[in-house]
């Protein structure tokens, strides 16, 4: 889910302070929305529219998952916050900035979720550790590019957050201790607890107040000062490192933060933008390099091709989306494709389409190659009815530039590496359900980081109607 416009009340701060403690790892259990590998169209377009002292060695969002294909944007963790601590499912979005929680008094705000779990609203007054954000106060004004009259000593900080879709929440930052997990060792946790300022989102509109895939707030994980990320590293407690490892069988997989030292990632440089954007070079399908212009992936001021888990979907220009699909159908000159809701390539298909179809290689700078097989970009709508996940940028664009973005889909199974102190992203072919290693920053020790599947026991994704358009109406408006 990407993030078209913040107004932080005015300002978006998530700072963390944490107790004096050593070097921890800590521990998030995430959840994967979806489940299953069949589901209505309507879900997918649904969503992609709709966008050194002491250092902590690594952050584990433990992610949960019931299925392919995955999404960051459909994955959730589990974090407690207030005294007594609480349980709150947090969404966790790599297209936003934000962390902000559904609080008592919020309007609109669902009341149930399809996802199979309870919500739950925050109450600052049910809390003996939570506290209002003022103005005045340094959380609220350390931030603030300019400065605005409307937010004066003694007001709540407030915030406010449109995303691609259109929908919205806004509200006023509160700050309350969170309770985390910290790695002591090899599969094993500890809690810790820190003080966290975040919003408490009392206004929700769009999707976010809506029973399908509720949750109780959104955990951003942008590259802006705002996200989680950015204030632990600017508070000395991580790396300005993260990884997932998307699960496209069974659902859920790992996420963490920090350096991971197995298994080894190759990388390729980050192209300075909001998004996480690297400079495609070519694309092979079947063997055969498509015979594209030099500039073809040069997006805008060479914006190259963004990397995002937050979206389902892969988004080619033009000649390139025209020139796969037909790599594609010629590889069953004897089916003839049929197109499905006006816009996906679709294939009544009964083998396996592993083998039945060609493998498709993504060449990026340095020499790094993402690997993509059938199975990791059709996906199964009906019985033997496999449509291919990837879309025309130019059709979606709505009279904006085309873009080239690649989703989860064609992410998943593999670990992927987002290195922001040295701006590069990188990935590796990887079993998602088995564990990482992880490296103790103080100690030096490498500790064993596990796979997590938060699913609710027996659930299938046959409910689930997700909303798989955020990023790309976000995206476009950028170019």
């Amino acid at each position: 889910m990407d993030l078209i416009t913040t107004r932080v009340g005015f300002v978006a701060v998530l700072l963390f302070q944490f107790c004096s403690l050593p070097s921890a790892n800590l521990v998030f259990q995430v959840h994967h929305t979806f489940a299953g590998s069949k589901r209505p169209l309507t879900q997918f377009k649904a969503h992609d529219s709709g966008r050194h002292r002491r250092i902590l060695s690594a952050v584990d969002l433990p992610l949960g998952g019931d299925g392919s294909p995955t999404s960051a944007a459909l994955y959730f963790t589990k974090i407690q916050i207030g005294t007594p601590p609480k349980d709150y499912h947090v969404q966790v979005d790599t297209g936003s900035d934000l962390l902000w929680i559904n609080c008592a008094g919020c309007e609109k705000c669902p009341k149930k979720s399809d996802l199979g779990i309870s919500l739950a609203l925050y109450n600052p007054e049910a809390s003996s550790s939570a506290k209002t954000v003022n103005c005045d106060q340094d959380i609220c004004t350390s931030t603030l590019s300019d400065p605005s009259n409307d937010c004066k000593a003694g007001m709540y900080c407030s915030y406010a957050v449109k995303y691609g879709d259109g929908s919205s929440t806004a509200g006023y930052f509160v700050r309350d201790n969170v309770q985390l997990d910290r790695v002591s060792g090899n599969l094993q946790t500890t809690f810790i607890n820190g003080s966290i300022a975040f919003g408490c989102g009392s206004q929700q509109s769009g999707e976010l107040g809506s029973s399908q895939q509720a949750l109780d707030g959104i955990l951003g994980f942008g590259q802006a000062n705002s996200s989680m990320l950015s204030q632990l590293a600017s508070a000395n407690k991580v790396k300005k490192i993260f990884s997932h490892c998307l699960d496209g069988s069974q659902g859920g997989g790992i996420f963490a933060i920090g350096e991971v030292v197995q298994p080894t990632v190759q990388t390729t440089p980050m192209i300075p933008e909001a998004h996480y954007n690297v400079e495609l070079k070519d694309i092979e399908v079947g063997g055969e390099v498509l015979q594209l212009p030099t500039d073809i992936f040069d997006v805008g001021e060479k914006r190259g091709t963004i990397i995002d888990s937050g979206t389902t979907l892969t988004y080619l220009p033009d000649l390139v989306y025209k020139q796969v699909i037909e790599k594609i159908d010629a590889a069953q000159p004897t089916i003839k494709s049929h197109i499905v809701e006006q816009q996906f390539t679709c294939y009544k298909y009964s083998g396996n389409v592993d083998e039945g179809f060609p493998i498709i290689k993504f060449h990026f700078e340095n020499s790094l190659t993402l690997k993509v097989y059938p199975h990791q970009y059709f996906f199964e709508v009906q019985d033997d009815d496999w449509c291919v996940g990837f879309q025309d940028s130019d059709l979606q664009s709505q009279g904006g530039k085309e873009i080239t973005l690649l989703g989860d889909l064609v992410l998943s199974d593999k670990l992927v590496t987002y290195d922001l102190e040295k701006k590069t992203i990188g990935w590796v072919e990887y079993n998602c359900s088995s564990s990482i290693k992880v490296k103790d920053e103080e100690s030096g020790k490498q500790y064993m980081m596990g796979a997590h599947n938060l699913s609710p026991a027996g659930r299938h994704a046959t409910t689930s109607t997700g909303i798989l358009f955020f990023i790309l109406a976000f995206v476009i408006s950028l170019y």
